[in-house]
């Protein structure tokens, strides 16, 4: 499969309740329109003050605006505790996991968290074991599901990947569970917080977009994705974002993170990896489409990216676990199906697991 080199684009929304919202979304910070000879060297997703999207304008909103909507608008809001049974959930198969054989397979225990188990390698992405997606233990949105696993029994992980700093992508509880066991691969300008975290700074490996790292056969390289980074009121954009590519040589996989759709970047991607055989895609974070847009795709946006980046079969997720946005807790996998016969796409090319499945690739 082909290695590449080149840069693209970015992104930037919103989370959930009170808490979480205060430490993610933010006083939108002003782009500088000047740079120096110097900084005109540097990608253009690059600017003075961090990263930058380069497909799209940032939306003028704020935190504030979040509230407004959420509270005082005619939004309909989803109450997803009571709908939480929507979800179907299994137990993790912990002796599968932990003793996979010759399988390549792929498990979700999630939002955005999956074990890949490859090659004797166990790959987890955006690992969150918490029951908030919050800075504080107290309050923000509540995990409406159970866990599907004691995480002190899963294998050793040998990678962790990130795709951005947000609390339903990034936790420190977790990281801190996981220890120095695994190696970091993070985007730029995370390592610091890794560090903050505990973790050995020869254990984390930053990456622009397009930056690879070669792990014991595994070629694990960050590509672009429309979104943005914030764990504060006064960080926004001072780390980068991405989606990951993962080669193992005889199979290729795409972990879309969490991203915007443009009709750019993806296709970028997808003629430089000359198309993949998984994507996990996310379809969830989406409403309303007035707030949630430029940087969380619907299940139709979603569709659009497994064509674009010429995926085989792509995996949906980013819903059912934490209530960050209006829809329904089981209304991304409805919209998909509906979304998946408009375009002629059958179950194979496009589906959703269950909460604990364990899905042999």
């Amino acid at each position: 499969m082909k290695i590449f080199t080149k840069s693209v684009s970015v992104k930037t929304a919103s989370r959930g309740l009170l808490s979480a919202m205060l430490a993610s979304l933010l006083l939108v910070a002003c782009e500088t329109t000047s740079q120096t000879m110097a900084e005109t060297k540097k990608p253009p997703h690059h600017t003075a003050e961090g990263y930058r999207n380069l497909h799209i304008e940032h939306p003028d909103k704020n935190f504030f605006d979040f509230l407004y909507m959420r509270f005082f608008s005619d939004v309909e809001w989803a109450d997803h505790e009571s709908r939480a049974a929507e979800i179907t959930v299994k137990d993790l198969d912990i002796d599968l996991v932990n003793e996979p054989g010759t399988r390549n397979q792929v498990s979700w225990l999630g939002h955005s968290t999956f074990l890949i188990q490859k090659g004797g390698k166990n790959i987890l992405t955006d690992p969150i074991f918490a029951d908030r997606a919050s800075p504080v233990p107290f309050a923000g949105p509540a995990r409406y599901i159970k866990h599907v696993v004691d995480y002190d029994k899963l294998p050793d992980i040998d990678y962790v990947v990130i795709s951005h700093n947000h609390y339903d992508h990034l936790d420190s509880e977790t990281i801190s569970r996981l220890g120095n066991t695994p190696m970091y691969l993070v985007p730029l300008g995370l390592k610091a917080w890794f560090v903050e975290q505990g973790i050995l700074a020869e254990r984390i490996r930053e990456h622009d977009w397009w930056d690879r790292t070669k792990l014991d056969g595994v070629t694990i390289q960050a590509m672009p994705s429309q979104h943005w980074s914030a764990r504060g009121l006064g960080d926004r954009h001072e780390t980068l974002w991405a989606s990951w590519y993962l080669d193992f040589g005889d199979r290729t996989l795409w972990f879309g993170g969490d991203t915007g759709y443009n009709p750019v970047q993806f296709k970028e991607i997808g003629a430089a990896t000359g198309g993949v055989d998984l994507a996990l895609i996310p379809i969830g974070g989406y409403a309303p489409r007035s707030f949630m847009k430029t940087y969380h795709v619907n299940p139709e946006e979603a569709i659009f990216i497994h064509q674009d980046i010429q995926a085989t079969k792509s995996i949906g997720m980013h819903w059912g676990t934490f209530p960050l946005t209006a829809e329904g807790p089981i209304d991304p996998q409805i919209e998909l199906m509906s979304k998946r016969k408009k375009h002629l796409l059958s179950d194979e090319e496009f589906s959703t697991m269950i909460v604990g499945e364990t899905f042999e690739w």
